[in-house]
């Protein structure tokens, strides 16, 4: 192909095929406006030899044209260029506009930022990759969301204890497989602990002697002993025997997941989704009287009401008026969860309330790393929202 140069400003020399011409004509004369629009038309083959030619270019016209790709919206082009000057965080940015979140992560990486590194191996699904480099930040908290990804549940039930997180704890034991019994045992006896402690002990009961149920277990001796040990709390006759004595069958307490569930922003996610969410979840408590929700403040996230009733007040204090009053089920802040903005209403509990809160940050992490899930809750807020505009236009 027969090649030509075009005389930029500032004396410069810029390469050009025949195809590229007028491109490069615009670039070197700094009309970014037309040059964007000229670069929008080209064909595919052509905008690669631009970029292959761009490698010859001077610095100016480099400059130029990393700013035509971003108002192109050719990220994925801008990072190729700027590869060339070593501007690795720009360069890493703009992969991640692009969506080349491994790409963006290496380039983090030589930028010197390995917490930008790690989330965005994280999001692209190297996990042992971002696994590695919390480890190394010693970002506890991103280490077991990694291990729960990489089902790995002991390891991370570990960490989530460690964290002071039982919540967590026990959804990750959950999933503690009944094929690998040293471990399994292990996992029952510590989700018995935890939920006794939490007073589940009913629920406890129940896991243990399903746990003694199975093949592997049976007879387990320290299972038993707890198994013995709980039916005493509970002032129940029995104890150890060959098929043991099961607690009646009682509606276990609350622990949110239904409640959690049945919210309609999250009324498409599938099962492994919605674990993952819950898993996000942390439990939290407020005392009779206490502020739960402050008017103005911004908003935190979700909070799911798991037992307690709270009053909704609007209008200022002291005068405040009672709008509402909400009790286990009920769920506030959704709107938070995705859209900016200060809390409209004081909320405050009535009586000592448990609730599950799902915060913000939390949240936005979940929707970068479930992209499937991202797109459901997404197009349901799309849909519930223009509902409430057709409504108010109405």
């Amino acid at each position: 192909m027969a090649r030509s140069t075009v005389e930029p400003g500032h004396g410069d020399e810029l390469p050009a095929s025949t195809g590229t011409r007028p491109f490069w004509e615009a670039v070197a004369q700094g009309t970014v406006d037309m040059a964007v629009r000229i670069y929008e038309a080209l064909a595919a083959s052509q905008r690669d030899v631009v970029l292959e030619e761009s490698s010859r270019a001077s610095a100016f016209a480099r400059a130029t044209l990393v700013s035509v790709l971003r108002r192109a919206r050719d990220f994925a082009g801008a990072a190729r260029v700027l590869e060339v000057d070593g501007a690795a965080a720009d360069v890493a940015q703009l992969h991640e506009q692009a969506g080349a979140l491994l790409l963006a992560a290496e380039a983090w990486l030589r930028a010197g930022e390995p917490a930008r590194a790690a989330a965005a191996f994280e999001r692209g699904g190297a996990l042992e990759r971002a696994l590695s480099l919390y480890e190394s930040l010693r970002a506890r908290e991103a280490m077991a969301r990694c291990l729960t990804r990489l089902r790995r549940p002991i390891e991370a039930a570990a960490v989530y204890r460690e964290l002071g997180n039982p919540h967590a704890e026990l959804e990750s034991l959950r999933a503690v497989s009944p094929d690998i019994a040293v471990a399994r045992r292990e996992a029952v006896l510590r989700m018995s602990a935890l939920l006794d402690a939490q007073g589940e002990s009913w629920r406890a009961l129940v896991l243990l002697a399903d746990a003694l149920q199975e093949p592997e277990l049976r007879g387990d001796i320290a299972l038993q002993a707890e198994h013995t040990r709980l039916l005493r709390h509970l002032n129940l006759n029995g104890g150890p025997s060959v098929e043991p004595a099961r607690a009646p069958p009682l509606p276990p307490p609350p622990d949110g997941y239904e409640y959690l569930k049945a919210i309609p922003l999250f009324g498409e996610l599938s099962l492994v989704d919605m674990k993952d969410l819950y898993q996000l979840a942390r439990p939290v408590q407020f005392a009779q009287g206490a502020t739960v929700l402050e008017k103005g403040a911004p908003g935190s996230g979700l909070l799911v009401l798991l037992e307690g009733t709270v009053d909704v007040l609007v209008g200022p204090a002291p005068g405040a008026r009672l709008l509402n009053t909400l009790g286990p089920g009920a769920f506030i802040g959704e709107v938070s969860l995705i859209l900016d903005g200060d809390t409209s209403a004081q909320v405050c509990a009535r009586t000592d309330v448990r609730a599950l809160r799902v915060t913000r940050v939390d949240f936005q992490h979940y929707l970068d790393t479930h992209e499937a899930a991202a797109l459901r809750i997404l197009r349901l807020f799309t849909e519930k929202l223009a509902e409430r505009v057709r409504a108010l236009s109405a």
